[in-house]
């Protein structure tokens, strides 16, 4: 595989240029720079699991674990250490190489809670998974302890542009978001950073969140590519779909301005066809969920993605790759 140029001082105009480019050649161009640093044979297979539901204090307009919306969502308290080691296995068996655990808090607190998070940390590592998490806020000191424990990657999207953010959330800034990202990297863990598209934001707004992206001092190592997913009760619930080439062209220009990142085909796949799929990791999408659940919204099932992989011609990348530790797991029938 060849290196290409990894750049940090990608320019608004640049990324614009890249961004509206006609759609075919866009995914040729992308295309041909994954093939350039990654075996586009490979997907890598994660598992999200909602540990904590509901009850959060942010006002997140599309998200149904907001306290103050009316979602009709199954609230629980955190899960039980066994509970969701058991889970991590069943989608370790079915082919995954990476779990993440999500709890619905604005940031994390130093409590019992938090051991335990760490504890369940400890458990899927053992496992030879890599470990995410997504817990919302972190000091450098809660970052290290993650770190310590075995986590592996930590998401924490900035959803939109800085400048429509405050259209969408009202109860953390921008900067909180960035501080966040900055503590993780400190702890040497990698970054999982993204964005929503569909959450009522211009192109402009589109290019504007790569564009901060791109232009961090290290790139994430992954960066979801969400499709807004209307639920019944949020301020977004009557949004338009978004339009399933609005996520070809972010995926392509997402590939061709973080070449090397691991772009995540995530919240929307449910909607799309197995063609439609197949277009995306033609434009650079070399990343997904799977399992029934994506925290409290439909997802494909297990089934259903080695179904589409065994089409396509598909493997689960290995976990911790880089660091060569294990061979890639095969989705199982």
């Amino acid at each position: 595989m060849q290196d290409v140029q990894i750049r940090h001082d990608w320019t608004i105009e640049e990324i614009r240029e890249i961004y509206n480019t006609p759609l075919l050649e866009l995914v040729f161009r992308a295309a041909s720079v994954h093939r350039q640093t990654q075996d586009t044979a490979e997907v890598q297979v994660c598992t999200l699991l909602s540990i904590k539901t509901g009850g959060c204090s942010e006002d997140c307009s599309y998200c149904p674990q907001a306290a103050r919306y009316n979602t009709d969502i199954n609230v629980h308290g955190l899960l039980q250490k066994d509970a969701v080691l058991a889970y991590a296995q069943k989608a370790r068996e079915a082919g995954s190489t990476r779990f993440c655990m999500g709890a619905a808090w604005r940031e994390v607190r130093d409590n019992r809670d938090f051991d335990r998070v760490l504890d369940m940390v400890k458990g899927v590592n053992e496992m030879g998974m890599e470990v995410c998490c997504t817990l919302g806020m972190l000091t450098e000191i809660q970052a290290q302890k993650l770190a310590d424990a075995g986590l592996y990657a930590y998401n924490h999207n900035l959803d939109t542009s800085g400048e429509y953010y405050e259209q969408i959330i009202t109860t953390r800034t921008y900067d909180d978001r960035l501080r966040t990202l900055e503590n993780v990297q400190k702890a040497g863990v990698s970054v999982c950073c993204g964005g929503i598209i569909g959450l009522g934001e211009s192109h402009e707004d589109r290019i504007g969140m790569l564009h901060t992206l791109s232009n961090l001092a290290k790139h994430p190592d992954s960066v979801p590519i969400n499709a807004l997913t209307r639920v019944k009760g949020t301020p977004l619930e009557n949004m338009p779909k978004v339009a399933f080439w609005d996520m070809v062209r972010m995926i392509a220009t997402t590939r061709l301005v973080i070449p090397k990142a691991m772009v995540r085909l995530s919240a929307g796949r449910a909607e799309m066809s197995i063609a439609e799929q197949a277009m995306c990791f033609m434009a650079g999408a070399n990343s997904i969920f799977t399992g029934e659940k994506l925290l409290t919204t439909d997802n494909p099932s297990f089934e259903e993605d080695h179904m589409m992989f065994e089409l396509l011609g598909l493997k689960a990348r290995a976990a911790f790759k880089d660091h060569e530790v294990q061979e890639p797991i095969m989705i199982n029938n």
